[in-house]
Order: structure tokens, then C-alpha cells, then sequence
């Protein structure tokens, strides 16, 4: 495990909270070249959240999880987006072959569900996102920011 660097904890008592997180993490700058890992079982937010983020980038059209396709790209007007889902990943010669370490080279917002199944192939997460259902509608988030952007992303987060 990457040593965190800073951290925060919230409470979402709503979807409501969760865009409004995602309306937050979206006006932060280096939000632009950030990669982003969202940790929790199945059914924990993780989707809801990256749905929430997207169209508060400006993302139209349907925003799934690439769960079969391993990686969905999205453009948007502020960056190019790349949103993984690792959960049925298990072939890391699929890492090369299907161009991800290009992707992660490049410039733009990656953010992963199921980070763990890639983590040998992928560089630290500036913010790891820990999401637990507390209900049907709280959630506990955990914050961890791994690297110096993503510890400036946290100092800049609104109180």
C-alpha cells in the first residue's frame, strides 16, 4: 500500500452530496492530469460518482461503467477522460496491448474502479477515493491523496 500523503473524511447523506463532491474534485485544476482510484464493493457509489463527476465536466451521452471494456474514453471540453473499471481484469498483457500505459503517459483525468486487480501496472493514485455504504443513501468516504498533486489537491478542497 502507497504511503497517504494527506487525507479526508466525509460523509455523503445523499446523491446529492455526491454531486456535489463531484461539482468540487471537478473545479480543482489538477483535476486536468490527475489519476483517480475509487475503492468500495459492489454497489458502493463508485459508478454513481464517476456519472456525477463526468457530466459536471461536460460529458453527454450515456456514462456507463466499462466493466466488459476495461477502459471507456469520454471527451470533454477542459481534458480527455479515461474511465476504467479493472474489476474483470486479469491478463496483464491486456495492459500492453490495449495501450494503457500510453494512456496513463499521457496528458488527461484516468480514473479506475477496482484499481487493486491493476495496481503492479499503475502508477500511485494522486487521490484514492474509499467509498462504504453506510445505508441505502450515506456514504463514508475516505480520502488519500499518494502524491504531491493529489496532497495539493486536498489542501485546496473546500472546508
Amino acid at each position: 500500500m502507497t504511503l497517504s500523503l494527506a487525507s479526508r473524511q466525509l460523509i455523503w447523506h445523499s446523491e446529492d452530496d455526491t454531486a456535489a463532491f463531484a461539482r468540487q474534485l471537478a473545479a480543482l485544476p489538477q483535476l486536468s492530469n490527475a489519476y483517480i482510484t475509487l475503492h468500495g464493493d459492489l454497489g458502493a457509489g463508485k459508478t454513481t460518482f464517476v456519472r456525477h463527476l463526468l457530466r459536471t465536466l461536460g460529458v453527454s451521452g450515456r456514462i456507463k461503467s466499462p466493466t466488459y471494456a476495461v477502459v471507456e474514453p469520454h471527451e470533454c471540453a477542459a481534458m480527455p477522460v479515461w474511465h476504467f473499471d479493472f474489476y474483470r481484469f486479469d491478463d496483464p498483457r491486456e495492459w500492453e496491448d490495449a495501450g494503457f500505459r500510453d494512456i496513463f503517459a499521457s496528458d488527461g483525468l484516468k480514473l479506475a474502479e477496482w484499481p487493486e486487480k491493476a495496481a503492479a501496472l499503475t502508477p500511485p493514485a494522486d487521490i484514492a477515493i474509499h467509498i462504504e455504504a453506510i445505508d441505502d443513501t450515506q456514504r463514508r468516504v475516505s480520502l488519500h491523496a499518494h502524491t504531491q498533486a493529489g496532497a495539493q489537491m486536498l489542501q485546496q478542497w473546500p472546508a
